[in-house]
């Protein structure tokens, strides 16, 4: 069979009657996902279909990141570590999109965006309660934040949940006490609700890895993986931050915070303070 100038053949085997089959819009539900994007700007503006497919695609990556870290932290309390590592590096591919994810929307000008922002009312990706959820897990916990989703009872019960639930960092550490690392006791028995900050305790026992690293291998390398993961995550809230700030400059957010200043006090925030700390210690 000759391939036709305009394209080529359809082969004999591939199916072409859904009537009783199960097609590829069917499987993803595409009837649901792309009815979603519903603007509000009325008349309609171009740009703020940009805007929403931004914010719902994000969405989508936060629920595949919050589903793998969700099964690293169970991975981890079982001691699996080899495949709780290949978790973090999907992980990290996540991010990735994530971050390149911004580029699309730095092409939104002020101008553009004016044109449509008082259609989003009080709403806010501050108000994001998955990258909220991803936060909570890694570690960066804030009860207050949790006011904020106290209008919807299943989100804020998820997120209480994780509040009270251990931490991937958690996890990991009981992990190295186990492996014969001596972890001190008073972390191993933390209030896991409470935000990790750094403890100096700690550092010997990371120093030790990095030094004999032949010796401590799938541990170094877990500990590799996780400051990738830090790393990346502060990428995106830098990229974040300079995205609002070319579109919006020194306006305020549209969920009420102070806008760019308030993105950039979160560039402080760390869920894993001591891998960085130790890097100090090692060789010395």
């Amino acid at each position: 069979m000759t391939t036709p100038i305009d394209g080529r053949p359809l082969e004999p085997g591939v199916r072409r009657d859904f009537t009783e089959a199960m097609s590829y819009g069917d499987y993803l539900r595409l009837d649901l996902v792309l009815s979603a994007q519903q603007p509000l700007s009325d008349p309609f503006r171009h740009d703020e279909m940009l805007f929403i497919i931004q914010h719902q695609t994000s969405e989508l990556w936060l629920k595949l990141m919050l589903h793998e870290l969700r099964a690293v932290r169970r991975l981890l309390a079982d001691d699996d570590l080899s495949t709780a590592l290949k978790g973090l590096a999907r992980v990290k591919h996540i991010q990735h999109t994530l971050i390149e994810q911004w580029s699309v929307l730095s092409t939104l000008t002020p101008s553009e965006y004016a044109e449509f922002r008082s259609f989003l009312q009080s709403s806010s990706g501050f108000q994001s309660w998955q990258y909220r959820a991803v936060e909570f897990i890694l570690g960066n916990k804030d009860e207050q934040m949790l006011q904020v989703f106290e209008h919807d009872a299943a989100t804020h019960a998820l997120l209480m949940e994780l509040y009270e639930d251990s931490t991937i960092y958690d996890e990991f550490l009981r992990l190295l006490h186990r492996l014969g690392h001596p972890v001190p006791d008073d972390i191993l028995n933390r209030d896991v609700r409470e935000r990790w900050h750094l403890h100096p305790s700690l550092l010997p026992v990371f120093q030790d890895i990095y030094d004999h690293t032949r010796n401590n291998w799938r541990e170094y390398e877990a500990c590799e993986e996780l400051v990738d993961v830090e790393d990346n995550f502060q990428m995106w809230r830098f990229r974040h931050l300079k995205t609002v700030e070319r579109i919006i400059g020194s306006k305020s957010g549209s969920g009420g915070s102070s806008g760019v200043p308030f993105l950039r006090k979160a560039l402080d925030l760390t869920f894993f303070p001591e891998l960085y700390a130790v890097r100090a210690e090692i060789g010395t």
